[in-house]
């Protein structure tokens, strides 16, 4: 699956969905990151800041391009959707994450509002939260348990940002993770506003079924949907029990319960 993950200023995506992109990676998906603009007006010279947007992306294992906007003044124009478009068109995007437009940024507005209108054709749209958001209404949760250190250490790349903004907080990060799992009733979680979710039922269909061939073939259960037989206990005409084989699914990311 490609993956095409959308952000204003080197560190946004980091923030936002950096969890979800390393599950995107470790399962062969392959992961492009958009960066609009270099974050030339942020506490920091321009260089820096892309060369820690390179380090980030070569931890999430990610390719980048840059879209090469002014900082602070990306228009909310047909250009910028137009943009936008040809990067999902070159990259085959057929999931895109990108920021909540109910922000104090107006880059972050502009960026989501156009990235919506670019991606007006997928099926699979999430926005992520920044921490300049004013409102956020998540109803998709990614868990991250397993990813959590890994994005820390994408968010660390970005030196300037954690050592000179107060928005970029390590600690803060990992707290809004575990509020959303939390929330979502796992440990760590990544939210998400899904304009659009196209749910494909059958890919964990096939996951059973490649579970089943392998214990079949006597291999380790390593999928990410594991097979559990128990028996169900219905009650028998006369009083007596009547014991069947069930079968049961469950999707844990990766671990059994």
């Amino acid at each position: 699956m490609n993956v095409l993950a959308i952000g204003a200023h080197p560190d946004d995506i980091e923030l936002g969905c950096a969890g979800a992109l390393l599950r995107h990676v470790a399962v062969g998906d392959k992961v492009t990151l958009l960066v609009m603009t270099t974050g030339e007006r942020g506490p920091q010279d321009s260089v820096s800041r892309v060369l820690e947007q390179e380090k980030a992306a070569a931890r999430l294992g990610a390719e980048l391009i840059w879209g090469g906007f002014p900082d602070g003044a990306i228009p909310h124009s047909r250009e910028t959707v137009t943009f936008i478009d040809s990067v999902i068109a070159a990259v085959g995007a057929e999931v895109l994450y990108t920021h909540g437009q109910h922000d104090t940024h107006q880059d972050h507005v502009a960026t989501a509002l156009c990235s919506l209108s670019a991606a007006r054709r997928l099926n699979r749209v999430l926005c992520y939260q920044s921490p300049s958001a004013t409102a956020f209404n998540p109803v998709v949760y990614v868990d991250i348990e397993d990813t959590l250190r890994g994005k820390l250490e994408a968010l660390a790349c970005h030196r300037s940002q954690v050592e000179r903004c107060e928005l970029v907080d390590l600690e803060a990060v990992e707290a809004g993770a575990r509020f959303w799992g939390h929330q979502a009733r796992m440990r760590y979680a990544e939210a998400f506003e899904v304009p659009r979710f196209v749910w494909d039922i059958t890919g964990g269909a096939s996951a059973v079924r490649r579970l089943e061939s392998a214990a079949a073939a006597g291999e380790a259960a390593t999928d990410r949907v594991g097979v559990r037989d128990f028996e169900l206990v219905d009650g028998g005409g006369a009083g007596e029990p009547i014991r069947r084989t069930a079968t049961s699914v469950y999707l844990v990311g990766g671990r059994r319960p």
